[in-house]
């Protein structure tokens, strides 16, 4: 369709001087609307290619005149793939928006379940101790004391089997000890007997060694190297000449 010429927008009542704004309003002049159509459509395909050229991005751009004229321009190759890329994009954003509320529910049920579960179990500790017990009835009640009754049941259980356990362990330690203390005798009595034998020997008693003695004027030495450290009666020294 060819535009009309554009001198007919010159008595357009939206025309100001110079370049000037222009009031966003539908223009009533037909043939105004015409050619205004017909500038504006150019320009705006021209906007889609410099868009999709210089920013590598895929554009569709669709256009129906006020005559139902279709026109239309597309980079890719074709404006119908561009829509249903449009469709899928659309698709996979309410999807995802549905699983999200779909987790946060199953979140949120979970959670209830949980406080429930531990309200529960809170009362059930409580009515353990013998609290909380106005709202049971004499079959609850039975119910309470069977089960504490098979509690205690297996307390003590544990407890005796833990102190024959530390019974067992007890008479091992008295065995080892005992043994311990009959080496510990034999050793003392053996240490006893040898104290014994060596008092039995001649002399009855010890010998130490005495120092050397140096020569006299008479060239006379004492032999008297061995000398008893006991109390009993000294032996008479002898004297030995030197020839």
């Amino acid at each position: 369709m060819s535009c009309p010429n554009e001198s007919s927008r010159e008595d357009s009542p939206q025309r100001k001087n110079g370049r000037g704004k222009i009031e966003i309003k539908r223009i009533e002049n037909t043939t105004n609307r015409q050619v205004t159509f017909c500038k504006r459509r150019n320009g705006l395909l021209k906007k889609a290619y410099e868009l999709s050229v210089l920013c590598d991005a895929e554009v569709a751009l669709i256009v129906f005149s006020t005559r139902g004229r279709l026109y239309e321009y597309a980079n890719n190759s074709s404006v119908k793939a561009t829509i249903n890329r449009y469709k899928k994009a659309c698709s996979d954003t309410s999807n995802s928006g549905s699983v999200s509320e779909a987790n946060a529910q199953f979140y949120q049920q979970e959670s209830a379940k949980l406080r429930v579960q531990i309200g529960n179990l809170q009362n059930s500790n409580r009515q353990m101790i013998g609290e909380s017990l106005s709202s049971l009835n004499a079959k609850d009640l039975k119910n309470l004391e069977v089960r504490l009754e098979k509690g205690i049941s297996k307390i003590r259980s544990k407890k005796t089997e833990l102190l024959f356990a530390e019974i067992e362990y007890m008479q091992k330690r008295e065995i080892d000890l005992h043994n311990s203390n009959q080496l510990l005798r034999a050793k003392i009595a053996e240490n006893e007997r040898n104290q014994q034998n060596m008092n039995l020997m001649p002399g009855g008693a010890n010998y130490e060694t005495l120092p050397s003695q140096s020569f006299d004027s008479r060239n006379y030495f004492q032999v008297n190297a061995l000398q008893p450290t006991n109390h009993y009666q000294r032996q008479d020294q002898m004297a030995l000449q030197l020839v």
